[in-house]
């Protein structure tokens, strides 16, 4: 079966009544949890990036404080859980700000968290995906907030 372009699909959802719009949202995100999250952040979160941000780093920093230092193997294995749903919530807004603040708290956090970045290859390769990802999002930024990150980046590198 196959599936309609989004084009095909905006025409089709322009021509329907509100009550079966809501009917069909609410069947989406009875569906799947990331679509009802998804539509809890449209609805509810997306006017204020500021605490949205805010939320976000709560929730990393709660994160962290369960990492297991000892075993660098669950150590990798909850990085990575940190990093699904950070980058989860950064595809949810679609801003390149909330992206460098989300994955600049992350790297400050792994930084601070005592890992050996170094020896550790696959540690070193996650600080230096999000590294990466960070300098591509400063990029879509206006040259004044990229040099206001850029000034700082001693800190997250």
């Amino acid at each position: 079966m196959r599936s309609a372009s989004l084009s095909e699909l905006k025409k089709e959802l322009l021509e329907l009544p509100s009550k079966q719009l809501m009917e069909l949202c609410l069947r989406l995100a009875k569906h799947k949890v990331e679509n009802k999250e998804l539509l809890n952040y449209l609805l509810f979160e997306s006017h204020d990036e500021a605490v949205f941000i805010v939320e976000i780093k709560a929730l990393m920093d709660e994160q962290f404080l369960n990492l297991n230092n000892s075993q660098v193997y669950l150590a990798k294995k909850t990085l990575r859980k940190v990093l699904r749903t950070s980058n989860k919530y950064i595809r949810f807004s679609g801003s390149a700000k909330v992206a460098v603040e989300v994955l600049i708290h992350f790297c400050v956090l792994l930084k601070n968290s005592g890992l050996p970045l170094t020896p550790n290859t696959v540690l070193g390769n996650m600080h230096a995906l999000q590294v990466k990802k960070i300098y591509a999002a400063i990029g879509k930024m206006h040259e004044d907030l990229q040099y206001d990150y850029l000034r700082n980046e001693d800190e997250w590198i």
